[in-house]
């Protein structure tokens, strides 16, 4: 069976989900540009990070998914985003087991304090709790919301809890 693999990827997922890691991989393997949405959402500078406003936000990423191949990836799944979850051929949903999460959160925060991991942010301990309670809110609020909010999209997500399932659906010959 052929099958035409995507051009156009948005994964979803919570923090430590594996996000950055399948962006990253499918860009790699699919010769396709990915983009984190915490890299629409901050204006990154040697310096400082500046959020960008809504308004701004929602012009960087509608530039992206005007162009013919993407990869999006991000946590977010307010307004702003819809589009990109509307122009999505395949939206990967990551539902990587809760405890799973937690212990990548702190294996993450480690490797960075131990500078092995780089981030774009600063390896904080006052962020390093804020993962936890951004995992916890994924859970109880943001998976429920995009099952809600973007159900016309429903029948173009891929719900991944391992590696099996996605292999799967990238198998072609």
């Amino acid at each position: 069976m052929n099958k035409t693999l995507p051009k156009k990827i948005h994964i979803i997922g919570s923090v430590a989900s594996g996000k950055t890691t399948l962006a990253k991989e499918l860009s790699r393997k699919l010769a396709i540009p990915y983009y984190e949405l915490d890299n629409v959402v901050w204006k990154r500078s040697e310096t400082d990070d500046i959020r960008r406003t809504v308004v701004e936000r929602k012009d960087v990423l509608n530039g992206i998914v005007k162009s013919d191949t993407w990869i999006i990836e991000g946590v977010h799944n307010e307004e702003w985003v819809a589009n990109s979850f509307k122009n999505a051929e395949v939206i990967i949903f990551l539902d990587t087991n809760y405890k799973v999460r937690t212990y990548r959160i702190i294996k993450r925060f480690i490797l960075q304090k131990l500078k092995v991991e780089q981030s774009h942010y600063k390896p904080t301990f006052d962020i390093f709790l804020k993962m936890f309670k951004w995992n916890k809110y994924f859970e109880e609020v943001g998976k429920p919301n995009f099952f809600t909010q973007y159900d016309e999209c429903l029948d173009k997500v891929l719900i991944v809890s391992n590696s099996k399932g996605l292999e799967r659906y990238f198998e072609h010959d």
